[in-house]
């Protein structure tokens, strides 16, 4: 059966959704803090304009391919049909740079835009290239590409400040801990790309690719799937060691890991209410407060600890609930609601 002989079929839309009803608790909580917090946001784009985000707009108009109606008119397609699933209220322009890597990215703060390499184009099918440019949309909705291009240039900075030792040190720290954040901003992004193509499929095809499955035919989604599970359920604290020291610096969570996020999400009750369309409005008030996202993200990482045969992981297994308690506890003292 080839790509064309696939019948197209009719896709829920989310009028007006939150992005509160995809995020990875973790990511809400961290975009909690920054909301709640008087004058960050304001301070991070401060901070931003020390940078020419004109000209990185400018650099993808010169050297890449705008996508529209008679460039790439299949990705326009797609990046317009996304942007209706998810009702943005704009659509973000979606640039087609030379690479042989597969990469795409959102980044800008004031006018986010989408840039996808042509590795990426060239190896994915149409449905697995939805979920893709639906992950970016999902960055765009979720207000990520504040702290996502602040951490692309933080990393430019590094080599430039590492002979001085203290900003070096806090540079570093910075840098992990804006990486923890975006690793679960990804986890998030998947699952916005699975609203907009609303195929588990297509989407684990994708983290299949990225972990170097070339041809469909050689490649089977359950073994991937029991990779995943091999790897998160190791036994040796060597193994737990090596796993930190590996995702360290990385921005993206292993492909086996986002393919078993995601197809567990996929399974829950709450993708089955998003589809059924119950799920939280933008213009709604009554959504969670700081310390409810706090401790929900406290009771994430708990239950990935206490499901997790990582000896390392159980070493952990009470931060969740301290956490948690101590969210209970503040809003408690000061009237938090």
């Amino acid at each position: 059966m080839t790509e064309s002989d696939i019948q197209p079929f009719a896709r829920m839309r989310f009028p007006g959704i939150s992005p509160r009803a995809y995020e990875h608790p973790a990511d809400r909580a961290a975009m909690a803090t920054l909301r709640a917090m008087p004058g960050v946001a304001e301070g991070l784009k401060a901070v931003s304009g020390l940078f020419a985000e004109r000209g990185e707009r400018l650099l993808a108009l010169a050297s890449a391919i705008r996508v529209g109606p008679k460039q790439y008119p299949r990705i326009d397609r797609l990046r317009r049909e996304c942007a209706e699933v998810l009702d943005l209220p704009a659509v973000p322009n979606l640039f087609i740079a030379r690479s042989a890597q597969a990469n795409a990215y959102t980044i800008g703060i004031d006018e986010p835009f989408i840039v996808m390499t042509t590795g990426l184009v060239e190896a994915l099918d149409t449905e697995s290239l939805r979920f893709s440019i639906g992950h970016e949309m999902g960055h765009v909705l979720s207000g990520h590409a504040v702290l996502r291009t602040i951490l692309i240039r933080l990393v430019s900075l590094q080599g430039t400040v590492s002979w001085l030792p203290v900003g070096a040190l806090g540079l570093r720290a910075m840098i992990a801990a804006l990486h923890e954040w975006f690793r679960k901003a990804e986890l998030t992004c998947d699952r916005a790309g699975l609203l907009c193509g609303q195929d588990p499929t297509a989407a684990l095809r994708t983290h299949l690719y990225l972990a170097g499955g070339s041809d469909s035919s050689e490649i089977d989604i359950p073994s991937f799937l029991e990779q995943a599970r091999e790897y998160e359920q190791t036994e040796d604290v060597r193994d737990s060691i090596q796993k930190l020291l590996m995702v360290e610096g990385m921005s993206h969570p292993f492909a086996v890991v986002r393919a078993a996020q995601l197809q567990r999400w996929s399974a829950s009750e709450e993708y089955r209410a998003i589809l059924s369309g119950d799920y939280p409005r933008r213009d709604d008030n009554a959504g969670s407060t700081f310390t409810d996202d706090v401790a929900s993200a406290a009771r994430s990482y708990r239950d990935d600890f206490g499901n997790s045969t990582d000896p390392l992981a159980k070493v952990f297994n009470d931060v969740g609930s301290a956490v948690s308690g101590a969210a209970r506890n503040i809003r408690g003292r000061f009237g938090l609601d």
